[in-house]
């Protein structure tokens, strides 16, 4: 993919996310005393990396789903701002995929249809559809990173425009086919849906190969570069399971900080990497 295509693609990642704030900006002024009531009427408590092991040390906040989301889609936008202006002259497969994974979280904004279907009563199917966009972008994001470390292994850099597809087509997939609840949330607003535990062994997986795949990478191409790269995959991984599925206000900001770390570590080496090429 030509530079000139690459960066169009992250102008309108910009426009996405800056979009999706203004719709949480917007949602907020119609339904944020409904925040409280929608977080009363969740039917379980979040599941993550660190939630599982605090959620006895301190009860779930109603206005933390509320930041996250904020959060999630500045971040994006920041994020995506930064990078398209660090990398517009400089030529990087892994960064355009790293990039899919930043604009991936501007579909957080979907989790402000709960508020707004209590604060406004509204058809279910338009809540279930709000859903299947915030399951479409949280596997995108996934898969992207893992796109981005096999680019890094080597496969033919002509062919990123057929992987998009691919990401596109498999993230839809399970956006379309999974179960969805839409009268059923946990305490961050996500509707709940089939197959969880599935998921979430699956995405263990996919991490676990992404990282083994840019240590290998730093091996094929006798390059160090790539194990902070892994490290930093690690960290933008970690960063975002907390963040996003923080309902405390204990953990949204170390989720915050490691993700926002971890994304500064991969594109700044990936920028080193590239820089003289």
């Amino acid at each position: 993919m030509i530079l000139a295509v690459r960066n169009v693609i992250f102008k309108g990642g910009i426009i996405l996310a800056a979009f999706s704030l203004c719709l949480i900006a917007a949602g907020a002024f119609f339904s944020f005393p409904a925040y409280p009531e929608a977080a009363a009427s969740a039917a379980m408590r979040s599941r993550g990396i660190i939630q599982a092991l605090i959620k006895n040390l301190a009860d779930s906040s109603s206005y933390v789903p509320f930041s996250t989301m904020l959060g999630a889609v500045a971040y994006s936008l920041i994020s995506i701002i930064l990078i398209h202006h660090y990398f517009e002259k400089t030529q990087s497969p892994e960064i355009l995929f790293f990039g899919f994974f930043v604009i991936s979280l501007s579909f957080e904004f979907a989790r402000v249809m709960i508020p707004l279907r209590i604060a406004f009563p509204f058809p279910a199917m338009y809540l279930i559809t709000g859903t299947r966009l915030l399951i479409f972008g949280r596997h995108f994001g996934l898969f992207s990173l893992f796109a981005a470390s096999v680019y890094a292994a080597g496969l033919n850099a002509q062919k990123q425009q057929n992987a998009f597809f691919i990401l596109i087509l498999a993230a839809m997939v399970i956006a379309l086919n999974v179960p969805v609840d839409s009268l059923v949330w946990d305490s961050t607003l996500m509707p709940l849906n089939g197959y969880n535990s599935m998921f979430t062994i699956v995405e263990a997986g996919i991490l676990a190969v992404t990282i083994l795949t840019f240590l290998i990478s730093a091996y094929t191409r006798g390059s160090k570069t790539y194990v902070f790269i892994g490290i930093g995959t690690f960290m933008v991984f970690a960063g975002r399971n907390i963040f996003l599925y923080s309902d405390t206000w204990i953990t949204p900001l170390p989720g915050l900080l490691l993700l926002a770390v971890g994304t500064w570590f991969v594109s700044s080496r990936l920028h080193k990497e590239y820089l003289w090429l």
